[in-house]
């Protein structure tokens, strides 16, 4: 089974865990595709582009995490010093 090329705002936001409003401030802001399609129009969102933002914001936190472990790395261990035991 195929997933929907185009997704409706309360669709992603059950998927990302968020209120509509927030899902159409993200296509607003231009982070997720977001169109207004026929008459009278409504919102469709480009499932891909949802794709894009989740691996966007995983990528986001796995930098966040590496940051914070070298930040708590000693010398020894980043420059391979003798080990302290």
């Amino acid at each position: 089974m195929t997933r929907a090329r185009f997704l409706t705002p309360s669709q992603v936001a059950e998927l990302l865990g968020l209120e509509v409003e927030s899902v159409l401030e993200l296509g607003r802001e231009g982070r997720i595709s977001a169109v207004r399609v026929g008459s009278p129009a409504v919102w469709r969102i480009d499932a891909e582009s949802v794709d894009a933002y989740l691996a966007d914001r995983a990528e986001d936190a796995r930098r966040r995490a590496l940051w914070r472990e070298s930040q708590n790395a000693s010398i020894p261990e980043v420059w391979g010093g003798p080990s302290p035991l």
